[in-house]
């Protein structure tokens, strides 16, 4: 390996600063580890400490401390504790006495070694070339990289903070558009009535004879919460229906046409991910009873994912393609134009509607809801022209968290370049100055070699005889 470095370092091998520490007959696999225990389990995963086990007998015994280096994974550890090791994968190496063991620790992670996925990477550790500075300039940058590194992670668990108060933010500005708070100054200033009676008549010219899959079929109720003035409480039943999709059979699926959207194109962010998009071979008139358009209102009905997030996500369809969609999606169709589309996304998508959904909903491995279980749950319906400037301002709102959350994806990657820049600089040797009255490395490695050289030899054993 190849670093630039002051002319007072020098190059050493591996074995001058390292003795590898046996695990045999120590590694547990992580299926056997317990959630409480008197030593903790450490494997090569990116997770610090796997489990605990109370077996004194699988204790890696020996001077502390110790580094563990990840086979498979490049992960590096510093142990400065009893541990058990975990299953395959675990390199424990001691650091040589005469080095800073925490130099050491932090010469690995700036090691550059590539990824050969999950191939075995620590014979790129063994042959690597070590830069070996005074001992004391060892000590100063090891703490000076303590410091720092601490100051960096700081900073990066304040990040990692702010995506979780950015969806809180968003959770509490929906509460309060369909609540009325919202606007609650504005509608002092644009008072406005609904017409019920044009809702109901609307609905029934839409369903006709069809059905209701609402318990008060098209009513007018108290709603979820106290009604701002000029607003109506009511279930989602008066305000529109959902269709289904159609339950697209293996026959139709092809290598061109029409995209289908089903539950994978969903994110729990309210966007489309046409990735893992699948086509459909159509006709006539077939074809377009099912498509979509621009502006249509989405909402899942079946949630495929493994954290359960998008059961009753509702999303609008933006998309120059043609898009059909699934019997798992429901497309939401209002009867009135007093209802707004995209406030009816808003109010799909709020927190109350959506526990309700979840609560209702019925499936372990996988959840489903109905337009039955949705159409029931009530919700408030303030005038159209307040339904305009509620979500002018949930879109103002929204916009500026995704900025936000931009420049926090971006501050992200600085933050993790930034622990490497300050690596690199360490092992240059620019982060410390050098000190004339140090030691020199060269008497610091003869120590070493002598060391070595005076050590008893390891004992090979015997081939049994055939």
């Amino acid at each position: 390996m190849s670093m630039e470095a002051p002319a007072n370092w020098l190059p050493a091998s591996f074995d001058d600063v390292f003795a590898q520490i046996s695990t045999s007959g120590k590694k547990v696999k992580t299926a056997d580890v317990l959630v409480k225990g008197k030593f903790p389990v450490v494997d090569q995963g990116r997770k610090f400490i796997t489990g605990y086990l109370d077996d004194a007998h699988l204790v890696v015994a020996d001077d502390k401390p110790l580094i563990i280096f990840g086979d498979h994974t490049r992960e590096v550890k510093w142990i400065n504790f009893s541990f058990i090791p975990g299953a395959d994968g675990v390199q424990v190496l001691k650091p040589h006495p005469e080095m800073d063991g925490r130099f050491l620790y932090f010469f690995l992670r700036n090691l550059p070694i590539e990824s050969k996925g999950y191939a075995r990477h620590f014979k790129i550790v063994k042959d690597a070339t070590y830069l070996v500075p005074p001992l004391a300039e060892q000590t100063r940058i090891a703490a000076k990289l303590d410091e720092l590194l601490a100051q960096v992670d700081t900073l990066k668990a304040r990040i990692d903070g702010i995506p979780a108060l950015l969806k809180r933010f968003r959770q509490s500005v929906l509460a309060a558009a369909v609540s009325g708070r919202l606007t609650e100054e504005w509608r002092a200033q644009h008072p406005g009535e609904i017409d019920q009676e044009e809702l109901i008549q609307a609905r029934r010219l839409t369903l006709g004879s069809k059905e209701s899959s609402c318990t008060a079929p098209g009513g007018i109720c108290d709603g979820p919460a106290e009604i701002p003035g000029g607003w109506i409480g009511c279930e989602f039943d008066l305000l529109c229906e959902i269709k289904h999709g159609y339950a697209f059979e293996s026959e139709f699926f092809s290598d061109s046409g029409p995209i289908v959207l089903t539950p994978g194109n969903f994110t729990e962010s309210g966007l489309l991910d046409f990735k893992k998009k699948r086509v459909v071979r159509l006709e006539g008139e077939f074809e377009q009873k099912w498509v979509l358009n621009n502006g249509d209102i989405l909402v899942v009905m079946t949630d495929l994912s493994p954290k359960k997030l998008i059961l009753g996500k509702a999303v609008c369809l933006t998309s120059n393609d043609v898009v059909l969609h699934n019997q798992r999606i429901g497309k939401v169709v209002p009867f009135s134009k007093q209802v707004s589309k995209d406030f009816l996304r808003l109010a799909l998508l709020a927190p109350k509607t959506k526990q309700i959904v979840d609560e209702t909903a019925t499936g372990t491995v996988v959840q489903h809801t109905s337009p039955k279980k949705i159409l029931a749950i009530p919700t408030l319906l303030p005038p159209l022209a307040e339904q305009t400037e509620i979500v002018r301002r949930v879109e103002q709102l929204f916009s500026f968290a995704d900025q936000l959350e931009n420049k926090v994806n971006s501050a992200k990657i600085r933050i993790d370049h930034l622990t490497q820049s300050i690596l690199a600089k360490a092992f240059r040797g620019e982060l410390v100055p050098q000190d004339p009255n140090d030691e020199h490395a060269s008497l610091l490695l003869e120590r070493i070699k002598a060391q070595r050289a005076a050590a008893p030899k390891a004992k090979r054993g015997r081939k049994a005889s055939a």
